[in-house]
């Protein structure tokens, strides 16, 4: 039996709004991730279930181990197709905001959400959202948007209407947001949804599979690479971070998402309990960061306070203007400003 997370009146009216509507747009953030896409082709499996039609919009290109997810080739992205998706988000009587909670993290696509007539709904789980939806389901307690959706459709009364490919979905944007169920992911009520989804038939070893264990040969040697000359490990500090240039991904052909995962590796390293992961993204004139951490030392804070994100105690993210010595001197600027957390976490 699942708590009752989101509040009775919210699911009343997210329920009114999807009986009400005939055309439902459904939009996640920059760069998805598995979560992102999880929650969102989860949301468009039940509410095609009903009849609905459905679009699922995302402001540029996923990884390709996502790319099995089922629904996936349908979905329609904003950096090539801006007309079209305009035209889907002003027809639609319902956009649902998905994994993100500020218009900004959406980028070029923002305005048109923004300007969009139909009811916006936003279901995540990071903090402070903005108030750009009509309903607003945030709750960053929970591990990920993916159960944030789960927990929307059975509170609907609705879980026999989760296909096998809906659950397919949902469990792999929780698996992902949990690095495998390796963090956020104490809550005995996760594993209760996991059960659940297997009594949908999912193979969750075939989906660990797929996402994890389908990488290319390039970042494998990628990988060898930034273990050997770009992870500094500062054991005073109990930390570690990895860096990476425009020029380094190109010299290993990065595709989309060969670097996912790498800002965990160095939290194999006994004593480190933060690690960040800076990479100058090769779309936008910006530097990437990822930050992780175990036990108790808040990756969220430092990444509100030098990389202007946040996120969750020990996975977050955030985005540095400025060159690549600039972020890394902020990192190490954080290191000193929490010796004393760090010592101790």
């Amino acid at each position: 039996m699942l708590s009752k997370v989101i509040l009775q009146a919210n699911i009343d009216k997210v329920q009114t709004y999807f009986d009400r509507a005939e055309k439902i747009v459904v939009v996640t953030h920059l760069s998805p991730d598995g979560d992102a896409l999880g929650s969102s082709l989860g949301l468009y499996h039940f509410l095609t279930s009903l009849g609905k039609t459905v679009n699922v919009i995302v402001p540029n290109a996923f990884p390709d181990f996502l790319r099995w997810m089922p629904g996936a080739k349908e979905i329609v992205r904003y950096d090539k197709y801006a007309e079209f998706a305009d035209k889907l988000l002003a027809e639609a009587d319902v956009i649902c905001c998905l994994d993100f909670n500020a218009l900004s993290r959406i980028g070029n696509m923002g305005n048109a959400v923004k300007n969009a007539p139909g009811r916006k709904v936003m279901v995540d789980h990071h903090l402070d959202p903005e108030p750009f939806c009509k309903v607003v389901i945030s709750h960053p307690e929970i591990s990920s948007t993916s159960e944030l959706v789960f927990r929307l459709i059975c509170r609907m009364g609705c879980f026999d209407d989760i296909s096998f490919e809906g659950a397919e979905c949902i469990y792999t944007g929780m698996m992902t947001d949990t690095g495998g169920f390796t963090y956020n992911s104490n809550s005995r009520e996760i594993y209760f949804i996991i059960s659940e989804l297997l009594s949908k038939g999912i193979d969750k070893d075939e989906i660990y599979r797929r996402v994890f264990n389908t990488y290319s040969e390039n970042r494998l040697r990628l990988m060898g690479y930034v273990l050997y000359e770009k992870m500094q490990v500062f054991p005073q500090f109990r930390s570690a971070l990895i860096w990476l240039t425009k020029e380094e991904q190109g010299k290993y052909r990065c595709m989309k998402g060969d670097t996912e995962g790498f800002v965990n590796i160095p939290l194999q390293i006994k004593g480190v309990c933060f690690s960040v992961f800076l990479r100058e993204d090769t779309e936008r004139d910006m530097i990437k960061a990822s930050l992780r951490s175990v036990g108790s030392f808040p990756c969220n804070k430092v990444a509100a306070e030098f990389f202007n994100g946040g996120g969750h105690l020990n996975a977050s993210g955030g985005e540095f203007y400025g060159t690549m010595e600039e972020a890394v001197d902020a990192f190490k600027r954080a290191l000193v400003k929490y010796e004393e957390i760090l010592r101790r976490s």
